[in-house]
């Protein structure tokens, strides 16, 4: 703005300004009340509250970081047979319910004598799934490489035939269990 205008604009508010003199004393009051405000014992109080501010601030950024990490945090999606094709989609789940029968097979014959013969089939599933787990991470590192598929195929193909071995060991031990049975009723 020019300095024209601004006068201009001063002359048209003269008449809206408040001329009139404070009472005489004023700022010695207003002077008296300030002072008194400084020493109240309320007042004290927030400069405990001033001691904890840089702390709490220092707690809100630690925590508004933290949210920020976690909601950015790039979520771990591991592939697996079923996020590379619906042919393998199928082949997991064929594999997954042939595996899931197996394992009901095996629970249905426990019994005192294959107790240790299931723990250690047992061990050697969660040692596959194990190494399943790192084959999953394999296949997300090298963008569906084909040997990595084939290892997660012979993976399934190796639980099972571990389970139908297992069963094929408990009915041997049945049939040697009902064998000596017999022997000892005809005797």
């Amino acid at each position: 703005m020019k300095k024209e205008d601004i006068d201009t604009m001063f002359e048209g508010l003269r008449s809206e300004f408040d001329f009139e003199s404070p009472n005489i004393g004023h700022q010695e009051r207003f002077l008296a009340k300030l002072n008194h405000q400084k020493t109240k014992p309320g007042k004290q109080n927030s400069s405990g509250t001033n001691f904890w501010k840089p702390f709490l601030s220092i707690a809100a950024s630690i925590i508004i970081c933290l949210s920020v990490f976690t909601i950015l945090k790039p979520s771990n999606n591991l592939k697996d047979l079923a996020s590379v094709s619906t042919e393998m989609s199928q082949t997991q789940t064929f594999f997954t319910t042939a595996i899931s029968d197996e394992l009901l097979k095996l629970k249905n014959a426990r019994t005192p004598e294959t107790e240790t013969l299931i723990n250690d089939a047992m061990k050697q599933m969660a040692i596959l799934e194990k190494d399943y787990e790192s084959l999953k991470i394999d296949l997300t590192k090298s963008g569906d490489d084909k040997r990595v598929i084939y290892a997660m195929i012979l993976n399934f193909q190796t639980r099972i035939e571990v389970l139908k071995n297992v069963m094929e060991t408990i009915e041997q031990v049945n049939q040697l269990k009902q064998k000596n049975h017999e022997n000892s009723i005809t005797i």
